[in-house]
């Protein structure tokens, strides 16, 4: 026999009441039951969770763990049940690094004013899939394509790229560079999240790389002048540094900015979002 919900609700209510009696009250059964799904629950753990005298009911040292436990259970069920019954009432939008930009604020505001019942939340997750494979997330903004079959993703627009570079170096007062300009470099690159890969460059001039795993290790690195860096509007966009000085690349191709989603169970906010989104890149 499993241990069941309605026992882990009647410990705490016996806790909380204070007496079988109380606790019967609170839960609408008899006295009887009480007794019967808190003896059950004792001897499916196979421990004493209550002392019992005649004056009153309290735990036992394992009985305190247990109610402790219990209570996070209880409400870890609690929250599934408002996720699972609250009718979309929440959006949670995933992204790895920059969200959109300098068009963040504005997708904001206008899907408050256009879209009041449903909340809507921007998360920072360095994830492949930001936080879709891991239900963090409703949807993702992502900028690489998704090989996973379970989600379906769409273009909503494109962002140049740009070389983020230490102050100090001398490609920073350029005006723009070239990607054979930064080949003798040494690359610095999210592997699981980034937009560039030593693959952007031919084959017989590809840079040394080194691996990052999150923005703010990669600015601080940059900022060092060991590494250079290659990504999209957005990131120059929302991550303005000091040390850090960002220079277009003149003949990189642009990078896909995607809305991705769960094939089969799409959220029904997919289509405004892929609208408002798309709108916001023609712009």
């Amino acid at each position: 026999m499993d241990v069941e919900l309605r026992q882990l609700r009647c410990l705490i209510a016996i806790v909380d009441e204070g007496t079988f009696t109380d606790a019967a009250i609170a839960l609408g059964v008899s006295q009887a039951a009480v007794s019967r799904t808190l003896s059950a629950l004792e001897k499916r753990l196979g421990v004493r969770l209550l002392r019992r005298t005649s004056r009153e009911t309290s735990p036992t040292a394992i009985g305190l763990r247990v109610v402790a436990h219990a209570r996070r259970v209880l409400a870890e069920v609690d929250n599934l049940v408002q996720e699972a019954t609250s009718g979309h009432a929440e959006l949670r939008i995933g992204h790895a690094w920059s969200a959109l930009g300098r068009r963040t604020l504005a997708f904001q505001h206008r899907w408050r004013e256009s879209h009041p019942e449903t909340q809507m939340h921007l998360l920072r997750i360095n994830s492949p899939t930001a936080g879709l494979a891991e239900g963090t997330a409703d949807l993702a903004v992502i900028r690489r394509p998704l090989e996973d079959r379970r989600f379906e993703s769409a273009i909503v627009g494109l962002e140049a790229r740009w070389c983020a570079l230490a102050a100090s170096d001398p490609l920073a007062q350029r005006r723009s560079v070239r990607l054979a300009e930064l080949s003798s470099r040494v690359l610095l690159v999210d592997q699981r999240t980034g937009t560039t890969s030593a693959d952007l460059w031919p084959a017989n001039a590809r840079p040394a790389t080194q691996e990052s795993r999150d923005i703010d290790d990669w600015l601080t690195v940059i900022a060092t002048g060991r590494c250079v860096g290659v990504t999209a509007q957005a990131v120059v966009d929302q991550y303005p540094r000091p040390g850090i000085v960002y220079v277009p690349v003149r003949d990189a191709e642009p990078v896909a900015v995607r809305l991705a989603w769960w094939r089969d169970d799409p959220h029904p906010a997919v289509h405004p979002v892929l609208e408002l989104l798309a709108e916001l890149y023609r712009a």
